[in-house]
């Protein structure tokens, strides 16, 4: 699997050597070399699952939907997966520039999220200019589906999760981008078999563009302290499946703006939509044909 995300970085980092020329030249023709903000690092809020370091600017409203079908492979029976669905509404918000808030609902175990998203600092060129951008995200979520009827020791404070990320990502031509990912999930109340409360996750995301609007996207988030295998509790939690747990996360998509809006579509092995169920509750086997279609949908509106 690392071998490749390898092999797909070095062919994005590739294209940008390809554009070093170009951005060159266009330093030494810039006379005045005034610090200015490199813009369109990425051209949503998503890499594709995950947050890129793109904010709404102040006073800006988004309204995005994420929805994610069942696995390609489910066979005819299951209409190739589009029987079955995974969908987030959600609203972002612009406090300022560099701060943004949002709440979302899943389905998936009737989640509900919040977040905030704070932009540390912004990638520059020209004298003074910074060669990254930082972002930081924080965000909580409960599961309201009702497990306490099942079991009656299930209290609300164990419904919780947080997920933490330093979003750390670089625009290297007009192209092409890259994001790392360092996470860290805390999961109140983890599966009774698995007893595994604190998840470490490193992630990595890019996108290289084809055309004018279009980008090819990719990410990947590497557990580094893994569950180990447990197959009673994989099956009592995902009954179709046939062994083994849970997965590295990996998606592949398109971004293409039309206008007023991103629209994302993409194959993951994740069919959930919030960070706890992607990054942690992932059980499907990208290379092994388990691939959820995918798609963002996004609208932003000026107050």
């Amino acid at each position: 699997m690392l071998n490749k995300i390898t092999l797909l970085f070095t062919l994005l980092f590739s294209c940008s050597i390809a554009n070093a020329q170009d951005n060159l030249m266009s330093l030494l023709d810039d006379d005045s070399n005034e610090k200015k903000e490199v813009t369109s690092v990425f051209k949503g809020t998503r890499v594709l699952l995950g947050h890129s370091t793109k904010l709404r600017k102040k006073n800006e409203l988004e309204l995005l939907i994420s929805h994610r079908f069942g696995a390609l492979n489910s066979g005819a029976y299951e209409y190739f997966g589009l029987d079955a669905s995974s969908i987030r509404i959600g609203l972002e918000y612009g406090v300022t520039n560099n701060i943004n808030v949002g709440w979302g609902r899943s389905s998936n175990d009737k989640t509900y999220d919040g977040f905030i998203k704070y932009k540390i600092i912004s990638q520059s060129s020209g004298q003074g200019g910074m060669p990254i951008s930082i972002a930081w995200f924080s965000n909580i979520a409960v599961k309201t589906s009702p497990q306490a009827k099942v079991d009656s020791t299930y209290e609300f404070k164990e419904r919780l999760s947080y997920t933490h990320q330093l979003l750390v990502s670089r625009k290297f031509s007009s192209g092409t981008s890259i994001q790392l990912m360092p996470t860290f999930v805390y999961r109140n109340r983890p599966s009774d078999l698995t007893d595994q409360d604190q998840m470490f996750i490193i992630g990595i995301g890019g996108r290289q563009k084809l055309t004018k609007s279009l980008t090819l996207n990719f990410e990947y988030f590497h557990r580094i302290n893994p569950v180990e295998e447990n197959t009673e509790w994989y099956l009592a939690v995902n009954p179709a499946g046939q062994n083994g747990i849970e997965k590295d996360c990996f998606a592949i998509g398109f971004d293409i703006e039309t206008g007023g809006h991103v629209f994302q579509i993409q194959f993951t092995n994740s069919i959930l939509t919030n960070e706890r169920g992607f990054l942690t509750e992932t059980f499907d086997d990208f290379w092994s044909g388990d691939i959820h279609l995918g798609f963002n949908i996004s609208r932003t509106f000026q107050f």
